[in-house]
């Protein structure tokens, strides 16, 4: 059956720290009927082979940042940025405008009454709340995210700590937050609080007119 009408598109922020479980969250979000629009998939396809964002980063750090069949070697590329962040602003200003570009490209092709979900995982750091209607946060206690990353995703704890460290805190993550999505519990209970959540994004799409992140409370 279908829902009440919406206004418009919502446009929602979606974030949280590294192995927070996000992907989770935006899978059932879309199981639900968003538009997913992943910021971390379309920073891969502007520096694919054959791309100006390719031939840019390649001409910004040399052909060593690419590998034997010509496509970026994004290891050997994380491992010059993480350390500089000097060279780190180089690279995100060539690849964030291009995601940026990209990603209103997808929104645009979406309905006009979609629940259209960004996916990025440095919303916090690049001070992108304003950009969304809504901001959603997954959160998880930093042991639940250490446990994660090394036993789920094979990090060695030092790396799985330095990832975290280079992100924001959890809370200035929670400071922006419109809606919390608390990833510390058993999978059953995350599909109940994400229904929760879709339930409310319809409801503030139906109330709130698009581009106003305070026509809803928080």
């Amino acid at each position: 059956m279908a829902g009440p009408k919406l206004r418009g598109m919502l446009k929602v922020g979606l974030t949280g720290g590294i192995g927070a479980g996000k992907s989770e969250v935006s899978r059932l979000l879309v199981e639900h009927g968003a538009v997913l629009i992943d910021a971390d998939r379309i920073a891969r396809e502007v520096v694919a082979p054959g791309t100006p964002g390719l031939a840019a980063v390649t001409e910004a750090f040399g052909p060593e940042v690419l590998a034997a069949d010509g496509s970026l070697d994004r290891p050997g590329l994380g491992a010059i940025v993480f350390a500089d962040p000097a060279r780190l602003a180089v690279l995100n200003s060539i690849v964030h405008p291009l995601v940026g570009a990209r990603s209103r490209e997808l929104e645009s092709a979406a309905a006009d009454d979609a629940v259209v979900v960004h996916d990025v995982p440095l919303l916090t750091e690049n001070g992108l709340a304003g950009l969304y209607d809504v901001v959603v946060v997954v959160d998880a206690a930093p042991e639940t995210q250490l446990d994660r990353l090394t036993r789920l995703r094979g990090m060695t704890e030092e790396d799985a700590r330095a990832r975290m460290a280079a992100q924001a805190t959890r809370e200035k993550r929670l400071e922006i937050a419109d809606i919390v999505i608390d990833n510390d519990v058993p999978l059953d209970a995350l599909r109940q609080r994400v229904q929760e959540v879709w339930s409310d994004l319809l409801r503030r799409a139906r109330t709130a007119g698009p581009n106003d992140r305070n026509a809803s409370s928080k």
